[in-house]
């Protein structure tokens, strides 16, 4: 990869402060973003809330008449601290996905440097639980450069993958 070369950005921008998903129930998402996923929550309108885990980039959730399904790239990143940790969530989704409404689990696999796994929620949104050191994916900024997984040695990634590639996860309907 060739360096990237640093310039004067054309906006003089600040924060990169939210993203937006779409809900069809406003309520059964909340529902299941708190009790679930753990996330905090604010409700903002009738058919909105606001959402955040641990950070100050949040989340809009707009419920709207019709959804389709988020492209499984598209995916939202919950982290944990270790591969174990992804591998027991897992499991939880699994034992869970009845009573929550999950559609679609993928098996947990070792790709971008790191252990995952994805599921589709009620709100065909998906989701990847994935091992990162404190600060998720940051300590990419910290190498001053641009890098590629496939060359990177155990000692390059906080997470002590080295070179690991696995295809795109295939979903698979789970129940």
């Amino acid at each position: 990869m060739e360096p990237l070369v640093k310039t004067e950005p054309v906006l003089k921008l600040n924060f990169l402060s939210h993203g937006t998903l779409e809900c069809s129930d406003i309520e059964a998402t909340r529902k299941f973003y708190e009790e679930f996923l753990g996330l905090e929550t604010v409700r903002t309108s009738k058919i909105s809330m606001t959402l955040r885990l641990n950070s100050a980039t949040v989340f809009v959730c707009v419920q709207v008449g019709k959804k389709s399904q988020m492209p499984l790239m598209n995916h939202n990143g919950l982290d944990v601290a270790a591969p174990a940790e992804v591998d027991a969530a897992y499991e939880v989704v699994l034992r869970e996905k009845d009573k929550w409404g999950i559609k679609k689990v993928t098996a947990p696999i070792d790709q971008h440097g790191t252990r995952s796994f994805y599921f589709l929620d009620l709100d065909d949104n998906w989701w990847e639980i994935l091992a990162n050191p404190q600060g998720g994916y940051s300590w990419q900024f910290d190498k001053g450069s641009d890098f590629d997984y496939a060359k990177m040695s155990a000692q390059d990634n906080p997470n002590g993958f080295a070179g690991k590639r696995s295809a795109n996860p295939a979903p698979t309907k789970i129940g």
